[in-house]
């Protein structure tokens, strides 16, 4: 029975996984000092009715450190391209010359670098808090098993220490990735 355990590690393992990801991919459309393509490819833009993210309608690129410019492929859509930037919640004003957008970034003010530390700060106890629950559910799946007399009450110890080192690696993980962040957003 003890295949039972370690499927059940291993789900808990790749759900945790699954977190860190999520916030990796959070955390890199939170606004810095530099320009990035991540702060705006997953834009939804209004595309003959259908909400469809940046990415797929133009190819974006950062050749300066405050420049971001937008191409789109079909040039239809620059009016909705741009209509969403401005209502997006990056607080820029895009131009465009009929054919590209651009988007010029000005610097944070201290108060705003404040603010999206927060919002880091945030999303990283979100993080925190999914890869507890998967711990919480990982482990009630265990007491059950050994309920059920599936496991032994020694092999249950095991595996709840098992999954305590897991869960401890990925806070640990999601910690660093935070850390990284705030320190990147409060960076002049």
């Amino acid at each position: 029975m003890k295949e039972a355990v370690e499927n059940t590690l291993k789900e808990a393992k790749g759900r945790m996984a699954k977190a860190v990801e999520v916030l990796a991919h959070d955390l890199a459309t939170i606004r810095t000092g530099r320009a990035s393509p991540a702060l705006v490819e997953n834009i939804k833009i209004d595309y003959y009715g259908t909400p469809t993210p940046l990415k797929q309608l133009a190819q974006i690129t950062t050749p300066e450190a405050r420049l971001i410019l937008i191409h789109p492929w079909d040039r239809s859509t620059i009016r909705a391209i741009e209509r969403a930037l401005q209502q997006s919640e990056l607080g820029v004003n895009p131009t465009n010359d009929g054919t590209l957008i651009r988007i010029v970034l000005p610097p944070l003010s201290e108060e705003r670098r404040r603010e999206l530390a927060k919002v880091v700060r945030q999303r990283v106890e979100q993080a925190r808090v999914a890869v507890r629950n998967v711990r919480r559910d990982a482990h009630d799946h265990l007491r059950r098993l050994e309920k059920e007399h599936q496991i032994s009450e020694d092999e249950l110890k095991r595996a709840e220490q098992e999954l305590q080192k897991l869960t401890d690696s990925y806070i640990t993980e999601i910690e660093r990735l935070g850390e990284a962040k705030e320190e990147e957003v409060l960076q002049i």
